[in-house]
């Protein structure tokens, strides 16, 4: 593998560290920022084996089981996926590791694709597992590194806290050889690995003592670097809000960067603020780094100043501490709004468009491409909380509109990945409590909203092998839906998707129906092309039956344009003839040309 210096994304550089470090392992759920950590480890797969799991905790607990067997291992996910593996990174970190593990968090300020921004740095302490936070992406590579090395030093799993900035945002990175790291000899270790309360009392005890080592090395680790410059003001910061604040105050500020966050280098941080007259914390989201500052009796301006919430940049810290803006070109061109859309030719705009005209349902979604349905003009969409929510969602409201004697129906719908995800757990709980939901699954062949990843439901995995494919009817069936209550339809089809729905609808007892068509920017498979017709004829208006009624432009399709007439643009179109099947008038067709 080439050495010398590379242009390199945060998420690439990360990868590029953990083969470096001869990462044995890797396991991740895909998800914005962090999806391409994985997409651009699986090219090292010559030397370590990387996967998509079905779920964040499955992803840790997976990376756990390599370094129980003697190697080093990661995990990446991003921020709200350590919610759904928080369970296993607890206990991980009492049991501490043989093979150093680092577990990625990308998390996301600004929630730019996130439902949330929340503060994964709050992780680290509450675990009790040692923190990193890069600022750039040479420090991705260094910390990721680094990383696996402290793990196996201090025996912690290591939290490596991204942020969407530096995941995405490029910087010159320097390749170095991989280093050969033999494999520990596994040995049994029940007093270690299992976690029954007697063995887990006597964890909690090292864990304190490992923490007291860690907090020692914090305050003399080398990531952690001092800059005097001017006495008069000093910034206290970390990751990328490094940057900006390094911008904005230029030289005449002092700096102290921390790279190790948790445990907090109290000491160097007491030193540093003695040789400033005026301290400055600046920080993303919550007040992590104010907060125990002040704790710690260190006087400082944060959150005074600071937005508590959303993303930083040069601007927002240079208005929030000087209060002035930096002179911005003026553009007479008007940038034209886009707002996000279903693609053209995307297969869950046929159920969306017949669940629009449907009165008197709750519509609980998901996360995934088709919680964009829930915009105008489909506004087919009532709720989306997190990963395998809608299902469970549903039951509940399901429920308690049947014991408040409310008639009226709820229909939930899920991505195939976001149910293997976590929604089989949810439909189960269907079935067990008698509820009487419809659930709808979207089967489009692949993860889609994270850029066409596979999953269990493809028939393919990371790696690029041929692997059994879940059959989603037959584990429908397995936790106890009925045949006759399992419908698989064309979601293209308008009329066999309403048929469905209507039937589904009218039944007291839970239901699923799965639309199955793969995603119009899938990579087809030979298995696709023999399951579906996808070679689909782009469609047009024909000018002398079209009245301009406007029911075509309701169906929220990209292709389709109205101005002084309607108009399909040939390019954009995929052929899946949605809005042919609802246009009043035939106006619509193939293209004759």
């Amino acid at each position: 593998m080439k050495t010398g210096k590379k242009l390199m994304t945060g998420n690439e550089a990360v990868a590029r560290g953990a083969y470096e470090a001869g990462l044995r392992f890797a396991s991740a759920y895909p998800g914005t920022p962090s999806t391409e950590i994985l997409e651009n480890l699986v090219q090292y797969k010559d030397s370590l084996y990387c996967e998509w799991a079905p779920n964040e905790k499955v992803a840790v607990e997976a990376a756990i089981g390599a370094s129980m067997a003697g190697v080093r291992s990661m995990a990446a996910m991003k921020h709200v996926g350590l919610n759904v593996a928080a369970d296993p990174l607890f206990t991980f970190a009492y049991t501490g590791v043989t093979g150093g593990c680092v577990i990625v968090s990308a998390d996301d300020p600004g929630m730019h694709s996130s439902q949330n921004e929340q503060d994964n740095r709050h992780y680290a302490e509450a675990a009790k597992v040692m923190m990193l936070e890069p600022s750039d992406s040479q420090e991705a590579k260094d910390f990721m590194k680094l990383g696996l090395a402290l793990s196996e030093k201090f025996d912690t799993p290591v939290l490596l806290r991204m942020t969407t900035r530096v995941c995405h945002s490029k910087g010159l990175v320097a390749l170095e050889d991989p280093v050969y790291v033999p494999v520990v000899e596994y040995a049994k270790k029940t007093e270690k690995y299992v976690a029954i309360p007697a063995n887990a009392r006597k964890l909690r005890e090292k864990l304190s003592r490992r923490i007291d080592a860690m907090t020692k090395y914090s305050n003399k680790a080398e990531i952690n670097v001092a800059e005097y410059n001017s006495p008069e003001t000093g910034v206290v910061s970390s990751g990328v809000a490094y940057q900006y604040a390094r911008e904005v105050f230029g030289e005449g500020a002092s700096y102290l960067k921390l790279g190790l966050t948790w445990p907090l280098p109290v000491e160097l941080i007491e030193v540093f603020a003695s040789k400033v007259k005026k301290l400055y914390v600046v920080e993303e989201l919550d007040p992590y780094l104010e907060n125990r500052l002040k704790m710690a009796g260190v006087k400082c301006t944060g959150k005074k100043v600071m937005p508590e919430w959303g993303e930083l940049n040069t601007d927002v810290v240079r208005k929030a501490v000087f209060g002035t803006e930096a002179e911005n070109i003026n553009f007479e061109a008007r940038a034209v709004p886009r707002p996000p859309a279903l693609c053209a030719g995307c297969p869950h705009r046929g159920l969306f468009v017949v669940l629009s005209k449907m009165k008197n349902l709750i519509i609980t979604g998901d996360i995934g491409c088709y919680t964009l349905a829930a915009a105008p003009p489909l506004s087919a969409m009532d709720s989306c909380f997190c990963m395998g929510g809608s299902i469970s969602t549903g039951h509940g409201a399901a429920k308690a509109l049947k014991q408040a004697g409310i008639k009226r129906k709820v229909v939930s719908v899920i991505g195939d990945s976001t149910f293997f995800h976590s929604g089989v757990g949810s439909l189960m709980d269907v079935i067990y409590n008698k509820g009487n939901s419809v659930s709808v699954i979207l089967d489009n062949r692949i993860t889609a909203m994270t850029g066409r990843q596979e999953n269990p439901g493809t028939g393919f995995t990371l790696m690029g092998d041929r692997t059994r494919e879940v059959d989603i009817a037959a584990l429908c069936a397995a936790l106890g839906i009925r045949r006759e209550d399992l419908y698989t339809v064309n979601p293209l089809r308008l009329d066999d998707v309403r048929s469905a729905l209507e039937d589904a609808l009218k039944k007291d007892r839970p239901t699923v129906i799965i639309t199955r068509w793969p995603c119009v920017l899938k990579k087809f498979a030979e298995e696709d092309a023999k399951e579906f017709d996808l070679k689909g004829k782009a469609r047009a208006v024909d000018e002398k039956k079209c009245r301009m009624c406007g029911i075509c432009g309701k169906i929220g399709c990209p292709a389709i344009h109205t101005s002084d007439r309607v108009k399909i643009d040939r390019e954009s179109c995929t052929g899946c003839a949605v809005c042919e099947q609802v246009c009043p008038f035939s106006a619509i067709g193939e293209v004759t040309e």
